[in-house]
C-alpha cells in the first residue's frame, strides 16, 4: 500500500516549538518582570543552571513572528509589542484642565491690551509671573507672539489667535464685551474703569490701593462661564 504524502495547507497554524520546563521558567520570569532583566538576574531566579543565552535566543526566534517580541536592549531582555502593531496600543483621551488664576488674568490682559509685552502684563497685574503661564496659553493656541515692540530691547508682543475667537464664539475682536456691557452684566465695577482707556486696550489702574478693585476676578468669572457653557454643549 502506497502512502500518499499529505500536502501542507496554507491555512495551517504552526504553533511555537514545545518549550522545556526551564525555558518556560525563563519565559515567565521575563514576562512577569516590571522592567527589562539582564542575564545575571535571570540566572539568579531559575531553578537550575543552564545556558541562559542559548534559551533567550531560542525564545527570541520563537516570538519573532508573533504579536509580542522578545527584545534585548542594552543587554537587558523584555517582551514588547511587535513594532508593526504598536499603533493598536495607542490610546487617546481628553484631559480637562482648569486655567490658573494667573493664566486667566494674563489672558484677559492680552485680550484687551494686545499687542502687549510681558513687562506690560506684569505692570498691569502688579506681580511677576512664570514663563509657564504664557506657555499654557500658547499650548491652547489662544495666544501667539505678535512681533517685537519698537523700544530698547525689542521685547516680544503677544496677541490672541483665531482659535481664541473660535473657542469663545467671537467673529472678531470688536465682538468682545465693552466696559459698559461687562458693567451691566455685573462682571466689573464700571465706576473704577476709564471707558476710553478700556476701549483702546488699557485697564484703568486705581492709584489708591484701598480702593483698588479686583477687575480680573470678574473677568475670570466671565471667561469661566463661557468655558462652562462650551463644555455643556
Amino acid at each position: 500500500m502506497i502512502k500518499k504524502k499529505s500536502k501542507k495547507k496554507n491555512n495551517v497554524i504552526n504553533f511555537p516549538t514545545k518549550l522545556t520546563s526551564i525555558e518556560k521558567e525563563i519565559e515567565a520570569i521575563i514576562f512577569a518582570a516590571a522592567e527589562p532583566l539582564d542575564v545575571d538576574t535571570i540566572e539568579s531566579k531559575i531553578s537550575k543552571k543552564t545556558d541562559v543565552h542559548k534559551i533567550l535566543f531560542k525564545l527570541q526566534s520563537e516570538y519573532s513572528d508573533r504579536g509580542i517580541n522578545l527584545v534585548c536592549i542594552s543587554k537587558k531582555w523584555s517582551f514588547r509589542t511587535s513594532p508593526n502593531l504598536s499603533n493598536l496600543m495607542t490610546q487617546e483621551k481628553t484631559v480637562e484642565k482648569k486655567l490658573s488664576r494667573a493664566a486667566i488674568e494674563t489672558l484677559a490682559i492680552i485680550v484687551y491690551h494686545q499687542p502687549v509685552t510681558r513687562a506690560e502684563i506684569e505692570e498691569i497685574r502688579g506681580v511677576a509671573f512664570g514663563t509657564n503661564t504664557l506657555e499654557i496659553l500658547m499650548e491652547l493656541n489662544w495666544v501667539k507672539p505678535g512681533g517685537r515692540k519698537d523700544v530698547p530691547g525689542k521685547p516680544i508682543q503677544y496677541l490672541t489667535t483665531d482659535d481664541f475667537l473660535s473657542h469663545f464664539n467671537l467673529q472678531k475682536l470688536s465682538d468682545l464685551p465693552t466696559v459698559d456691557e461687562l458693567g451691566a452684566a455685573g462682571l466689573i465695577d464700571s465706576t473704577n474703569i476709564d471707558n476710553a482707556i478700556f476701549g483702546t486696550g488699557k485697564f484703568y489702574k486705581e492709584k489708591q490701593e484701598d480702593k483698588k478693585e479686583d477687575i480680573y476676578s470678574n473677568i475670570d468669572e466671565m471667561l469661566s462661564s463661557t468655558l462652562d457653557s462650551e463644555d455643556n454643549k
